[in-house]
């Protein structure tokens, strides 16, 4: 059975084997290729190997790996809260609204810290998933395949704004593109450095709320049944995904379909029960990322496909079969 705790292990077990393998990949190719020096020791690489490796891939191999674990872990809360297969956070409007502000803050105030575009992004992902499930509600309930068809269409419109942004633009929009395109390429260990104490802290908020999301998925009467506060739970969960998505977006700009993958994947894996369904997205979150940015830089080389160029090729019959599926489950 999926909730054995044995076969909880191995799944675990094998998907960080997965993921140290994903990372040699990911840490030895590219223009100069280290696979050659995979074996041998640190100091036995040249200058240039040395720059390659701990000045450009570790840090993008670390921001890789911790948007990937943010944007499951929203998922993941968002799925559960909104019971909803198809929630996730560039569906529902949260990532297009967190990469709009974002590139907004950058051309009007191009000296921003790292730490100032992740206050942007998250304000901005707030104010994405609020005009989205506004729109999406009718007579006070919203429907998984409306709130899914608005979103698209909120992410649209606000994508469009941002390219209408960056054409009034001053030339030096560099670092607004990668919020669009949502990559890796460039990141240094300061922006590193800003964004993972906050992505820690609020990747340890979501597992601590992993019984509360539990609950959650259970009908509202019978939560309050039992004395569970269903309003302030929902509330505080929802809070958390967006500030994880917004998070995410100031990493690595929009990685698509991400946050919808990376969750189903894990309760197919785990099962249901958050307290293992949550960690177990995020490593699957951190793989596919990372496994995304080394695709992107071998499939037409020298040319680099951003990251979530890949995983929006790979995300989006997925969630048409889901659609599909839904549509003849009744579900949608």
């Amino acid at each position: 059975m999926l909730d054995t705790s044995h076969h909880i292990r191995r799944c675990f077990v094998g998907l960080a084997m997965l993921f140290i393998v994903m990372t040699v990949w990911n840490l030895t190719t590219g223009e100069v290729s280290l696979l050659n020096s995979l074996w041998t020791m640190p100091h036995h690489l040249d200058a240039y190997q040395k720059i390659a490796l701990y000045d450009f891939r570790m840090p993008r191999w670390a921001m890789a790996g911790l948007c990937g674990a943010l944007f499951a872990a929203s998922g993941t809360i968002l799925q559960t809260v909104m019971r909803n297969a198809l929630a996730a956070p560039d569906i529902v409007g949260v990532t297009a609204g967190a990469a709009i502000m974002a590139v907004l803050g950058l051309i009007v105030f191009p000296s921003l810290s790292n730490i100032e575009v992740a206050w942007l992004s998250s304000a901005g992902a707030f104010g994405g998933f609020a005009l989205t499930y506004f729109l999406a509600r009718i007579h006070g309930q919203v429907s998984p395949t409306r709130l899914a068809l608005t979103g698209v269409a909120i992410g649209a419109s606000l994508l469009a704004g941002e390219h209408f942004l960056l054409l009034i633009a001053p030339i030096d929009i560099g670092p607004s593109l990668s919020f669009i395109a949502g990559t890796v390429y460039g990141v240094d260990w300061s922006r590193v450095k800003a964004l993972w104490p906050w992505a820690l802290l609020l990747l340890s908020l979501a597992l601590c709320l992993g019984r509360s999301l539990d609950l959650l998925a259970l009908p509202d009467e019978t939560a309050i049944g039992i004395g569970f506060p269903v309003k302030r739970m929902r509330g505080l969960s929802l809070l958390v995904a967006v500030l994880l998505a917004g998070l995410g977006v100031a990493g690595a700009g929009i990685l698509g379909f991400v946050g919808l993958l990376a969750p189903q994947i894990a309760r197919v894996l785990v099962g249901a029960k958050h307290q293992v369904r949550l960690p177990m997205a995020m490593l699957v979150g951190a793989v596919l990322v990372i496994a995304a940015d080394t695709l992107g830089r071998v499939i037409a080389p020298p040319m680099e496909l951003p990251a979530g160029i890949v995983t929006t090729i790979i995300g989006v019959p997925y969630f048409l079969w889901l659609l599909i599926r839904g549509r003849h489950c009744g579900n949608y």
